[in-house]
């Protein structure tokens, strides 16, 4: 079926050829994917099309609003009502009739056209003198939705961006994702609500903050109505790009959804749904995007509104903003009490364990963690997107899990499940069948500890850094280069109490220093001139005491990081003093919530989990294949030489 549609596109794209010479390979897309939408919009609208003009004229000079009767009669959410189609525009004023026909359907289909500038691309194709061919190629496609389904056209519009993106150097991932990944995302989501998706006359909300063409939406839908025809599911969502999104404003339609909740800006900046929680919110977000553009706002929601806001938990380094759709969606949730919400996430390996203790990435984790909402990660096998081969995450996250899952998180580990493509597609060089998808979710519903299933408490993934010290250890002596470095340096004080032990033997002790010169007390800045002009690194040296109590050497300072679940007393005693009896824990470094010795961390490290010894080859081998190599390269050098 795939190949039939990809077939279609490649058809669709070869009107690309007239263009050539008089249009940038970059601009094909602008000029194919607008008429592409068109056409099927008009093919929608095919079979009512007459009975939509009569209305019409019946009703245009009567005053009653047009939205409320003529959809009716369209039997679609949007109608047209020009005389012309574009097998019917003409050779002659085609731009201007083209025009008249776009102008004339209602504003819900009318704005797909603005947001491709496409009056502009019009005025390009008739200066090129190729406006009329162009027409005439679109209107001898057949895209009724009887020859193509709404779902394979989806991936039509999907392979036609991809190609489009291909031409123009960009990154078509960055607006749609795999259908193989959308639909186990999905599966994973609604898994534990089949039941509930099986009532009569259900009706569900499901959102999409990162929308790109709707893909993910649609594909949901269409798993929903697989398990029950009388379910409905009814999409939200906002995207970036305007063309994307005039796309899926356009595929929506077709569907007959009200497109008031397909919303254009940027989600992080400006989030255009912000009063509305969902039931299902699904989003595949770009991987590792700078937010810098919208950094201002964003750091401002979080001063002004803290948790009562999206990003109270803390703010990701600016060069990925994945955590923030997280927290994004997360912010949509319902309340437990309305049935609460489920979650599915498409995420790179990094917000698993970016950033130390403390950090954004860390204290986002810890909150998600200690509020219970994650429920499960799925690793992915590498080679499964269009524009990238690296590793990639499923996040399962709910705010009503099952009672068994409860204060835990599954990892499975599905790296290894994948089938090879027959042709790779950019990057993408795997895929996941249906038996494939189906054994992840099975696993996924066991909840059973196997090879490729792990079962953690939250705190697991927790840990405290403790900060270990080890005392400064300086051997003195007084030299002239020293004396005088001391003499010049910031805060310098009792100068000639320090000459009168110039030459004199060494101390490995501050305090008798400090004695034999005869100093007075010094003040912080001479001190610490002092032991920097006057002090030597040695480990045999006695500690060095500042008022009875030992400073500490900045650059033996290390950080242990000690399970939550553990005494770090207990651990320092057992895994630090018997390697370093001389150490000791800086108390004063402390979490700034719960104010306990230690800065908390959380990180999710999945390969640990899942690590399996390989041991090494024997030597006995290794020494066999090397003497094959160097006889294959003495046999070739032969060759050469003979």
């Amino acid at each position: 079926m795939e190949m039939n549609q990809q077939n279609l596109a490649d058809f669709i794209w070869n009107v690309a050829d007239v263009l050539r010479g008089d249009f940038k390979q970059s601009e094909f897309g602008r000029i194919i994917l607008p008429f592409t939408v068109l056409r099927r919009l008009e093919c929608v609208l095919e079979p009512t099309r007459d009975a939509v003009l009569a209305q019409y004229e019946t009703m245009k000079d009567s005053g009653i609003e047009l939205d409320l009767i003529l959809p009716g009669t369209a039997q679609a959410t949007f109608y047209n009502v020009s005389r012309f189609s574009l097998d019917t525009v003409g050779a002659t004023s085609t731009r201007a009739n083209l025009e008249d026909y776009i102008t004339k359907f209602s504003a819900n289909a009318r704005q797909v056209f603005e947001h491709f500038a496409f009056d502009g691309w019009l005025a390009k194709l008739e200066t090129a003198n190729l406006l009329y061919l162009v027409t005439q190629k679109f209107a001898a496609i057949d895209l009724h939705p009887d020859v193509i389904s709404n779902s394979e056209m989806g991936l039509v519009f999907e392979h036609l961006i991809r190609k489009f993106a291909e031409s123009a150097n960009d990154t078509a991932g960055e607006f749609f994702t795999p259908r193989d990944v959308v639909r186990l995302a999905t599966t994973l989501v609604f898994a534990t609500d089949h039941e509930a998706l099986n009532g009569e006359g259900v009706v569900r909300t499901v959102y999409d903050c990162a929308a790109g063409t709707g893909g993910f939406l649609s594909a949901a839908i269409e798993q929903v109505a697989e398990w029950n025809p009388s379910a409905r599911l009814v999409p939200y969502a906002q995207e970036l790009n305007p063309e994307t999104y005039a796309i899926s404003v356009a595929d929506k339609l077709i569907q007959g959804y009200d497109t008031k909740n397909i919303k254009l800006g940027n989600t992080l900046s400006n989030d255009l749904l912000a009063t509305e929680r969902f039931d299902y919110c699904l989003a595949n977000p770009p991987f590792g995007v700078k937010w810098e553009k919208v950094q201002k706002e964003v750091q401002n929601e979080q001063k002004s509104l803290g948790y009562a806001g999206r990003f109270g938990a803390g703010l990701p380094r600016v060069g990925d903003g994945s955590l923030l759709f997280l927290m994004h969606l997360l912010s949509k949730r319902k309340p437990i009490e309305l049935g609460g919400s489920r979650i599915g996430i498409v995420l790179s390996g990094s917000p698993l364990f970016n950033g130390g203790a403390g950090s954004g990435e860390s204290e986002i984790r810890r909150w998600i963690l200690e509020q219970d909402w994650l429920e499960a990660i799925v690793a992915l096998p590498n080679d499964l997107f269009y524009n990238t081969g690296i590793g990639t995450y499923v996040w399962i996250l709910s705010n009503h899990k099952e009672a068994r899952r409860k204060g835990l998180v599954q990892l499975i580990d599905a790296t290894g499940v994948h089938t090879a493509m027959r042709k790779s597609l950019g990057s993408k060089r795997k895929y996941l069948s249906d038996d494939q998808i189906a054994d992840i979710a099975r696993l996924h519903d066991l909840f059973e500890e196997t090879a490729s299933s792990k079962i953690f408490k939250a705190t697991d993934f927790g840990h405290r850094r403790i900060t270990v010290e080890r005392p400064l250890r300086l051997r003195f002596s007084v030299t002239a280069d020293s004396l005088d470095a001391y003499r010049s340096s910031k805060g310098s004080d009792q100068v000639e109490a320090f000459a009168s032990l110039l030459g004199q033997s060494s101390y490995d002790n501050n305090e008798a220093f400090l004695a034999a010169a005869k100093v007075k007390k010094l003040s912080k800045a001479a001190t610490k001139a002092a032991l920097a002009c006057f002090g030597e690194k040695c480990q045999n040296a006695q500690p060095v005491k500042d008022g009875g109590a030992m400073l500490a050497d900045a650059e033996l300072r290390e950080f242990e990081n000690v399970p939550i679940s553990q005494d770090i007393r207990d651990y320092f005693a057992r895994e630090v003093l018997p390697h370093v009896p001389d150490a000791w824990i800086d108390e004063s470094k402390k979490d700034e919530k719960d104010g306990l010795v230690g800065v908390i961390g959380y990180e999710i490290n999945f390969n640990r989990y899942f690590y399996q010894y390989q041991p090494p080859r024997s030597l006995t081998e290794i020494d066999a294949e090397l003497k094959a190599v160097e006889a294959e390269i003495s046999a070739l050098l032969n060759e050469v030489t003979a």
